[in-house]
């Protein structure tokens, strides 16, 4: 069953862009590129199951978060669209475009492949519990909760755009945790469907990262024969928020080829 997905519509003409975010991101993230791209798109930034302002709801599956999107399109009237996703965001962009590919123009995958990858957030689960446990009251605490766990200050700060005050002052996570972890082992897995989408494709990845190694190359071109491949040398597994400029511009003249 579907789920009401929170979404941000700029409105507008054309056919509209989707930005789809990563495990434990939200629409939010990507407030300062909207900005840019709604000059000449009419852009769609969702909240996926469990995430942002999203409702909460069992199940993590590509097919089920896939499903959930093209309800969204449904609800808003849109036939096609060109889909942006970051990491878990792009596995379901690429589910979309593979079960669906009717309903999408083209596709921009931020530094993820088709394929499983291994467990790696442990340690930002362990953390992301005792924030909830140690009920904090301003971000300082917070921030002293998840330093118990996760070393690194600019995963933290990315971990503290989950967080909300409530009625009684006690910062609490917008996230659906127990959901997230409960179904870790979907989201790991490679995207829904079958065979190849044979749509315009860019694959956007980080030259610092290793979640698009050059070995992965010939099964992501197996999923994504039409994919043109922009490395961002100076950047992590965050290209878009490392490289602002250089990602909004692979983004845009991708986007741009399309219209010539």
């Amino acid at each position: 069953m579907s789920v009401e997905l929170n979404y941000q519509d700029t409105g507008g003409e054309g056919t509209p862009l989707f930005v789809i975010h990563g495990l434990l991101g939200s629409a939010d993230n990507w407030r300062s590129h909207v900005k840019q791209w709604q000059a000449h798109h009419r852009v769609v930034a969702v909240d996926l199951r469990n995430h942002g302002r999203s409702p909460h709801a069992e199940g993590m599956g590509y097919s089920e978060m896939a499903q959930d999107l093209l309800s969204l399109m449904d609800r808003l009237g849109i036939e096609r669209t060109h889909l942006l996703g970051h990491s878990m965001g792009g596995k379901v962009a690429i589910s979309v475009a593979r079960l669906a590919p009717e309903r999408v123009a083209s596709l921009i995958v931020a530094d993820i492949a088709p394929q499983a990858y291994g467990h790696g957030h442990d340690a930002v689960f362990a953390g992301l519990r005792r924030v909830e446990e140690g009920s904090p009251t301003n971000r300082r605490e917070a921030d002293e909760l998840l330093a118990e766990h996760v070393d690194e200050r600019a995963t933290r700060l990315f971990l503290a755009t989950n967080l909300v005050r409530g009625d009684d002052g006690v910062l609490r996570l917008r996230i659906g945790l127990g959901q997230i972890e409960r179904d870790y082992d979907s989201i790991m897995q490679e995207p829904a469907g079958e065979g190849a989408y044979e749509g315009p494709t860019l694959v956007l990845r980080g030259g610092f990262s290793p979640y698009v190694p050059d070995e992965a190359l010939p099964a992501l071109r197996d999923v994504l024969p039409k994919a043109q491949l922009v490395t961002l040398e100076q950047a992590g597994h965050w290209l878009h928020a490392e490289q602002p400029e250089a990602f909004q511009t692979a983004v845009n003249d991708f986007l741009a080829s399309l219209a010539s």
